[in-house]
């Protein structure tokens, strides 16, 4: 299986590892500024932790000796577990218990936030102790210098090249799918990858079939199999993360409105994903919630039928919270959830919209909604496939 080169896409292992922590070590900004920073980015308040940061960053990063180290010494401490502490008012996880820690898994889920999502896939699994962290697939547009590619190929990223020629995207195609066959069935890892590129501005979370025959490409065609032993070989678990308040709803829905006067032909500034990052970082999240799936253990003819699946369970095991509920019946001018939301401060939600166009305001309110009309709409399936 490793008839591929993976250094390229592969976290740090080995030497590669230990050379990027003692760049990281050097670094003024890592070692003597992080603590600092985490400060200013407004989820630090005791001086206590500020200086234990500080104090002991420089000694933990000369002693990790890979990536599983990394998460669980320096990146859970200093990076989620005051996330979870300042921004959350919850973080709840639930089927985690009915996995088998033996086994290789690939994590499927929806995306809302660019690193979150993922890491806090892993937080889960560390605290739950009988796991180790899983590898993440990310996009090469977040790594823009080599400070964020060790950070990244730290922790166990996995880089997906992204804005490829056709010819070199095919290429890259096959060494992805090589390389997380690779790591499932000979590393024994976990694998997280979104259920599509790039969050769901609109709150819509709908599998890309693209990805499912990205992951299967490998054991298609170099091992031949067919499509439901290929898809059964990923042993794929649905993943669903929702958000009371998503701090990236404001960025999202002007980007959404900027594409569509496009006619979808818009770039991104350079640095708007590092921006929405540390913003999905140290922004209030209110409550946050993991749903982990079933395994998907049925013999599926084709990536729809795949497909099909993950969004079913992605759709039902999504956490509803009062902004869904309001935001379905505000855009629809009903009451039908009313008691979902008699609680919530409906006021003080809108008011942070209050500057912004109509057309981008409707965007995000859509963006809350949406995942009640997806549970609304497996419910009406569900009924219909028992009549």
């Amino acid at each position: 299986m490793n008839q591929y080169d993976f250094h390229e896409i592969a976290p740090y292992e080995g030497q590669d590892f230990l050379d990027a922590v003692q760049r990281l070590h050097d670094s003024s900004y890592f070692t003597k500024n992080l603590a600092a920073s985490i400060t200013r980015l407004g989820f630090v308040r005791e001086r206590r932790l500020s200086s234990r940061i500080a104090k002991d960053l420089p000694r933990l990063l000369l002693e990790v000796q890979n990536y599983n180290e990394f998460q669980k010494r320096i990146f859970t401490p200093y990076v989620l577990e005051p996330v979870e502490k300042y921004t959350m008012d919850s973080f709840s996880v639930d089927g985690l218990e009915a996995l088998d820690p033996t086994k290789s898994y690939v994590f499927i889920s929806n995306h809302r936030d660019i690193i979150l999502d993922c890491a806090l896939l892993d937080f889960a699994l560390i605290r739950d102790a009988r796991f180790e962290p899983c590898e993440m697939c990310f996009g090469d547009n977040l790594m823009v210098n080599q400070f964020s590619t060790d950070f990244f190929k730290c922790t166990g990223g996995i880089t997906v090249k992204r804005s490829l020629p056709s010819r070199e995207a095919l290429e890259n195609v096959k060494i992805l799918s090589a390389y997380i066959q690779y790591a499932l069935h000979v590393k024994n890892k976990c694998v997280w990858i979104a259920q599509k590129t790039g969050r769901a501005k609109d709150g819509r979370d709908d599998t890309s079939t693209a990805i499912l025959k990205m992951l299967c490409h490998d054991p298609l065609r170099e091992q031949g199999m067919s499509i439901p032993e290929a898809l059964k070989s990923l042993n794929i678990v649905p993943v669903a993360i929702s958000y009371q308040y998503d701090p990236c709803d404001i960025s999202k829905g002007r980007e959404q409105v900027r594409k569509l006067r496009a006619q979808g032909v818009y770039s991104k500034p350079k640095y708007a994903d590092v921006v929405d990052m540390l913003n999905g970082i140290r922004m209030n999240k209110g409550q946050v919630h993991i749903s982990i799936g079933s395994p998907l253990g049925a013999d599926y003819e084709s990536y729809a039928d795949c497909a099909r699946e993950i969004d079913r369970q992605i759709h039902m095991n999504y956490r509803l919270y009062d902004t869904n509920y309001f935001s379905y019946d505000y855009v629809r001018s009903t009451e039908i959830y009313k008691d979902m939301y008699a609680d919530m401060k409906t006021a003080a939600f809108l008011k942070r919209y209050n500057n912004l166009s109509e057309k981008v305001r409707l965007n995000i309110l859509n963006c809350y909604a949406n995942p009640v009309r997806s549970y609304k709409e497996e419910l009406a399936m569900l009924i219909r496939e028992k009549a």
